[in-house]
């Protein structure tokens, strides 16, 4: 079955601008692939046999095409390609077409699935490309429910791994009861700052978060533990590309650390228990701890993704 798929925009720019900016696509600096979808990844410069997420490319001429071939395994055979055709002085078409083949589920995958979240990226890469050479699109690309639907399920999701702590958390305290650590894929154009990852994670709670810690500070008075503070989270210490924030209080104390590293971000915590109201009190959180912890962390990183849209990280003068 034919997939037969087209884009096609009239860019303000000559080749010779837009060359540097379909050189990005897949690198860790590109500037065109919208940072809220799922990251184009190459294993290394465009080049002729520079395969990724995406599939290999199969012929390159730069500033003018880039072609790939799909990945096996997916039951589509064919190529998808960009190209740049010079309309004139300073004014160029850019066009990605999909031309291939399909089985019958492969087909219907690339319908019902593909199709939707395909369209939805090529318009905004074109958007960025505009934005780049500074001519933005007069309207932006507005995207549909269903491709809004498709990006939530490809946003960046926290997960828990089996690591030794390091940085500033470790000896942070005297003792360590329990501990753990999350990391989440740090998408492009998000912030190097763990400061503002520390105040996206911990000041925006999700909404059932902040109302079972609302829930929490009406019920720990009443045996004796202490309510929270605006200091529950205060800046204990800061490194270069980390800081660590925590509290003491009279039934445990925990420390939390915020590390930047350039594919991901690092958030680890540790507890020292205190008495049997601490260790009361966390036998009956540990298991809801980690729930609440993913929440925050994803919550963070789609809204800081988010604050980064549509402003490429390169800007080339038409």
């Amino acid at each position: 079955m034919r997939i037969r798929n087209v884009h096609e925009r009239v860019v303000d720019a000559g080749a010779e601008d837009i060359a540097p900016l379909l050189a990005t696509m897949g690198q860790p600096d590109d500037v065109l692939y919208p940072p809220l979808w799922e990251p184009m990844r190459l294993d290394g410069p465009l080049a002729v046999g520079a395969s990724g997420t995406h599939g290999t490319i199969s012929a390159y001429e730069p500033g003018r095409l880039v072609e790939f071939t799909f990945p096996d395994g997916l039951g589509i055979t064919g190529t998808h390609t960009f190209t740049v055709t010079t309309l004139g002085p300073g004014r160029s078409a850019v066009r990605h077409e999909v031309d291939a083949d399909a089985g019958p589920a492969a087909w219907l995958a690339w319908k019902t699935l593909i199709e939707p979240s395909h369209d939805a990226v090529l318009e905004q890469v074109l958007d960025r490309l505009q934005a780049a050479v500074d001519a933005p699109p007069a309207r932006p690309t507005a995207l549909s429910a269903y491709a809004r639907l498709l990006r939530w399920f490809e946003r960046p999701r926290a997960r828990a791994v089996e690591q030794p702590q390091a940085g500033l958390i470790v000896g942070a305290l005297p003792r360590v009861d329990d501990s753990d650590v999350f990391v989440i894929e740090r998408r492009r154009e998000t912030p190097a700052d763990p400061d503002l990852w520390a105040q996206a994670i911990f000041t925006d709670l999700p909404p059932w978060g902040g109302a079972l810690m609302g829930i929490r500070e009406r019920l720990v008075g009443l045996v004796g533990i202490d309510r929270g503070s605006p200091d529950t989270f205060a800046v204990i210490e800061r490194g270069e590309d980390e800081v660590l924030l925590g509290a003491d209080a009279g039934h445990l104390d925990f420390r939390t650390a915020v590390r930047c590293e350039p594919t991901r971000i690092v958030l680890s915590g540790a507890v020292q228990l205190h008495d049997r109201r601490g260790r009361a009190y966390y036998a009956l959180i540990r298991h809801l701890h980690p729930l609440i912890v993913r929440a925050m962390f994803n919550r963070a990183a789609y809204r800081l993704a988010r604050k980064g849209v549509p402003a490429p990280a390169v800007h080339v003068a038409a």
